[in-house]
């Protein structure tokens, strides 16, 4: 047991001494710089000595070089350098090298990452090592199709609009306690979904108006706001319409006193307007509401007015100045060995608009057809 132990200590020691020996033999590593001409020349050895292997596919080019250091010897110098590569339109195998090549356009190609040792002296020139790691396509993000059947935001002031909200209203004031028929203030927010006909989902608040339930049985013309009991309720619909099967919409209103909450992020609409205007004729102002929405804004323009007078008169600040990146003393990454230009395809109105029509003799052209000689 205790010769087992002796054994592993010895062997341990041993390891422990080679290695130190090792380190003391290995040259320290000095950072040079990137566009050094010896550099480039050992770049250019470790991608001809790569390129020569490549059993399929095309070959790699220079497009950086990252970092590069080296290490002197008794033998000679080492280089350790890390470039990027790109595919280039020659394959491999052929008879061309990487200088001759042009980068490969096409695709959707990113920089190959690069590590390459190579010896270097005045008699000989032999890379000890290179790896580049294979060529990865950049992720291909397919665009999100559209989801038929999803509920869909649509513009507050569309046509649209008039029969849903005409529905919700009626719908509210036949089975509300309130002594008069409201009409509509503004619109919020809508969404039309397709089911089985068209669901339309709106936010909308309405406003209390001059006709009593007991002299008016439904809106009609003679209804305008209240100017003088002013009373709003903010409401949230859904509307199922199939106008093609001449049945009558379904609306469900769910409402509450109030107006609408954060209405001043909807749209506003302007004074008079009404989405049930062709439908009733009722949406029409009287000189008291006109008045009303003057004032309204008169005053949205004074707190314009007075916000900017106060954002100008305070003190600017003092604009910083821009920001530079420090230059890497060593010019590391150097400058691309040649630019990379990527192919762009044009889109289908792009190849319209520039590809002049074919005109096969003996047809007709679209000038033949508008009668024009």
């Amino acid at each position: 047991m205790k010769l087992g132990v002796r054994l592993c200590v010895l062997v341990i020691s041993l390891q422990l001494w080679a290695l130190g020996q090792r380190q003391e033999l290995e040259p320290e590593q000095v950072l040079v710089f990137c566009d050094d001409k010896d550099v480039e020349a050992a770049v250019d050895l470790a991608l001809v000595k790569y390129n020569e292997k490549l059993p399929y596919g095309n070959q790699l080019a220079l497009y950086q070089i990252l970092e590069a250091s080296t290490a002197q010897s008794d033998s000679g110098t080492q280089y350790f350098v890390e470039f990027n590569g790109r595919v280039t339109d020659c394959p491999a195998g052929g008879n061309k090298v990487w200088r001759d090549c042009d980068y490969l356009s096409t695709g959707n190609q990113v920089p190959s990452p690069c590590n390459a040792t190579v010896h270097m002296s005045e008699t000989d020139k032999e890379v000890l090592a290179v790896f580049c790691d294979p060529v990865v396509e950049a992720p291909v993000v397919a665009e999100r199709s559209t989801c038929l059947g999803c509920p869909r935001e649509i513009d507050v002031d569309s046509e649209d609009l008039k029969a849903p909200v005409t529905y919700s209203i009626t719908r509210f004031n036949a089975d509300s306690d309130s002594s008069h028929h409201f009409v509509l203030n503004s619109v919020g927010f809508a969404t039309r979904q397709v089911v089985a006909g068209f669901r339309y989902r709106l936010m909308f608040d309405m406003r209390k108006s001059n006709c009593s339930k007991a002299d008016h049985k439904e809106l009609n013309d003679e209804c305008h706001p209240d100017a003088e009991d002013v009373e709003l309720a903010h409401c949230n619909s859904t509307v199922d319409v199939a106008p093609w099967r001449h049945e009558t919409a379904e609306a469900n209103v769910e409402c509450a006193p109030g107006p609408l909450q954060n209405f001043e992020v909807f749209r506003r609409r302007p004074p008079g307007w009404s989405p049930l205007r062709n439908f009733n004729n009722f949406a029409k102002a009287t000189p008291a509401s006109t008045a009303s929405a003057k004032e309204e804004s008169l005053e949205e323009s004074q707190e314009l007015s007075l916000t900017a007078v106060t954002t100008a008169s305070r003190d600017p600040e003092p604009a910083m100045p821009p920001t530079t990146t420090a230059e890497s003393p060593f010019h590391c990454p150097s400058k691309p060995w040649t630019q990379f230009v990527p192919l762009t395809i044009p889109s289908p109105a792009q190849e319209k608009s520039t590809t002049p029509p074919t005109v096969v003799e003996g047809c007709f052209s679209d000038l033949d057809l508008l009668g024009k000689k």
